[in-house]
């Protein structure tokens, strides 16, 4: 088969239409995940629009066994759960994303440090693998993955490097996506925080066995 120059021409301009169609798509696929805007001291971010949200990512209240402490957060790691133990056998669940094989940790900590719209800097084995990236983001820039809050885990009075923060990308909330931190919708990181005073205890776990379905929706 000889082909004509004028063929492969049209050919490339085939693939590059193509590629501009699929990228048109995934922006729009990715746009529906947001619904408008919202103010919080002074910065602006994207709300998520939770009707495009599977529903067991939702934030609720369920019935939830254990012996931590009321006020103790257990992030369930394999299920893509947070759980903040409240009184009476019951729990705030809130859906997260955690991090990718390679990247996920596991154990006791307390938040030992919490802000307000934070600043990112990348960690520097991170900037290794991404060599793109910038060397800070300022808090409440729109490219910043931090969002709205994070919460900063200690361990023995030593920063673990893990925080607790908020997402740009909504979709990835229920999935092994990060670098190792857990991921939140804005709207749950800042719910979170509230929660949340300094010295709070924190378990990551890979998996825990709560199998109560029952739960109630917290608007």
């Amino acid at each position: 088969m000889v082909l004509s120059r004028r063929g492969v021409v049209l050919g490339g301009l085939a693939l590059v239409a193509v590629g501009a169609t699929s990228n048109i798509a995934q922006a729009a696929a990715a746009k529906s995940f947001f619904a408008g805007t919202a103010s919080d001291n002074n910065f602006v971010y994207r709300k998520t629009n939770f009707a495009k949200i599977d529903k067991r990512w939702h934030r609720q209240i369920v019935k939830y066994f254990s012996s931590e402490p009321v006020g103790t957060v257990v992030v369930d790691t394999r299920h893509h759960f947070l759980y903040v133990i409240m009184e009476n056998k019951t729990a705030i669940r809130y859906g997260v994303g955690v991090g990718k094989d390679g990247f996920k940790w596991y154990g006791r900590a307390t938040i030992d440090r919490r802000a307000l719209w934070p600043q990112w800097v990348p960690p520097p084995e991170m900037r290794k693998r991404k060599p793109d990236l910038p060397h800070m983001v300022a808090g409440g820039a729109s490219n910043n993955p931090l969002g709205p809050r994070a919460l900063y885990l200690h361990r023995n009075g030593a920063d673990t490097g893990y925080r607790l923060h908020g997402t740009l990308e909504p979709w990835s909330i229920g999935t092994d996506a990060s670098s190792g931190c857990i991921r939140m919708f804005p709207e749950d990181i800042i719910d979170l925080y509230q929660r949340c005073p300094i010295g709070t205890a924190v378990q990551v776990l890979p998996h825990i066995a709560d199998q109560v379905p029952a739960s109630t929706t917290v608007e």
